[in-house]
């Protein structure tokens, strides 16, 4: 097998992992804990379940980065990046280095502890702010990733 599939294969991989795992944040966790979790003890619900998620989500999003690196360098599509009909390749990138951002800087050095005290200030607001933005970033992420396949296959 060349080294071009392992790639493929394993991009696919980790961003059916990554994007899957928001999904399931946005649409099962969030909303679960919301409607059926007391305010008291969401925070440390939601924090001990995300915590994990992000580590996995990290690792995720780095072979996802890796991978992409390595299928375009390898194919030379770089040039792709100059021609306005390769758009997804940059809503690719753009999606990657978002999450890449709030995921190895933002939540680190400011985010999670930025969260933690409003959500121990007014959970209910800090909760539906939490599932909106995150409701943003799947729809962003589903479209980017759909038509991204649609590209890669020569259908736009």
């Amino acid at each position: 097998m060349d080294p071009i599939s392992i790639a493929r294969a394993l991009h696919v991989i980790a961003i059916v992992h990554w994007i899957g795992g928001v999904t399931m944040v946005t649409l099962v966790l969030l909303p679960g804990m919301i409607r059926h979790v007391p305010a008291e003890k969401r925070l440390a619900l939601f924090e001990m379940i995300e915590g994990r998620f992000a580590f996995q989500a990290r690792i995720s999003t780095l072979i996802a980065g890796l991978t992409g690196f390595y299928m375009t360098h390898d194919l030379g599509a770089w040039y792709r990046f100059a021609e306005p009909g390769f758009w997804w390749m940059h809503a690719m990138v753009a999606v990657w280095a978002i999450f890449t951002f709030v995921l190895f800087v933002a939540e680190p050095l400011f985010l999670h502890r930025w969260f933690h005290e409003r959500a121990s200030r007014d959970p209910e607001a800090t909760f539906r702010l939490a599932q909106r933005m995150h409701v943003l970033l799947l729809t962003v992420s589903l479209v980017t990733v759909g038509t991204s396949v649609l590209g890669a296959h020569g259908a736009l």
